[in-house]
């Protein structure tokens, strides 16, 4: 598997486990059966991950120069976030590392960027 599907591989991973850890906490659901709320976040946070215009050069959500949440999902994701990140360290050691190694990846706006490497992206 090419190294960059592997790292969005890895950011749906993550998502789900911050989720999962919110969603035991604060809901009725466990790590491995969400509550409905938290299932249709996550649910929709994969779909925009899907449809990011960055492909495989995503930055992580706080470095992007685009807002694809909505602002209700938005509130949502920091929430989830702020409860889920800082235990991230203790319960997902490897997946808080690699997500901090991530956040150093920069990101040029999609129009600001050539139809070239528009194209380049969306294909690899």
């Amino acid at each position: 598997m090419h190294a960059e599907k592997k790292r969005l591989a890895r950011e749906r991973l993550t998502m789900s486990k911050m989720v999962g850890m919110y969603c035991s906490a604060r809901h009725d659901g466990s790590a491995d059966i969400l509550c409905e709320s938290c299932q249709e976040f996550l649910d929709y946070a994969e779909i925009r991950l899907e449809k990011c215009p960055y492909g495989e050069d995503k930055p992580t959500c706080a470095n992007c120069p685009i807002h694809c949440y909505k602002p209700a999902r938005k509130a949502q994701a920091s929430q989830i976030m702020r409860y889920a990140g800082p235990r991230m360290l203790l319960r997902h050691p490897l997946l808080a590392i690699a997500h901090q190694l991530d956040s150093f990846r920069k990101a040029r706006h999609p129009r600001s960027l050539t139809r070239e490497e528009r194209m380049r992206s969306r294909k690899d």
